[in-house]
């Protein structure tokens, strides 16, 4: 099920899943600044720990080694890894891609 708030003028989808609330960021980003994508903010390092460090507190499904892998790659210039890859990779729950009419890529409220 997917509903829309409204912040500042701009409409931004918000999914629910398994009773949990996953909100767009790529709603957000269009509204903000429609040229950043999120596998920019992806390579970020200080993202990856933050990502890291919550689905440590909430995902005990969690894949550390394959994350440590990753987290020793961001940064580099050559680095870039999609939503979907870094979820097949580690496992994450917090954050979702999706294609279709309500696509893009969602994280956990």
């Amino acid at each position: 099920m997917t509903n829309v708030i409204i912040v500042k003028d701009a409409e931004i989808r918000v999914m629910e899943q398994n009773g949990e609330d996953y909100i767009n960021l790529t709603d957000m980003l269009k509204a903000k600044d429609g040229e950043f994508f999120i596998s920019d903010w992806l390579r970020n390092r200080n993202t990856l720990e933050y990502i890291g460090i919550w689905e440590e507190l909430n995902n005990p499904n969690f894949n550390y080694g394959e994350f440590a892998l990753i987290k020793n790659q961001s940064g580099l210039n050559r680095f870039k890894i999609s939503v979907k890859e870094f979820v097949a990779q580690t496992n994450a729950i917090g954050l979702q891609a999706k294609a279709g009419r309500y696509g893009g890529t969602y994280a956990h409220n």
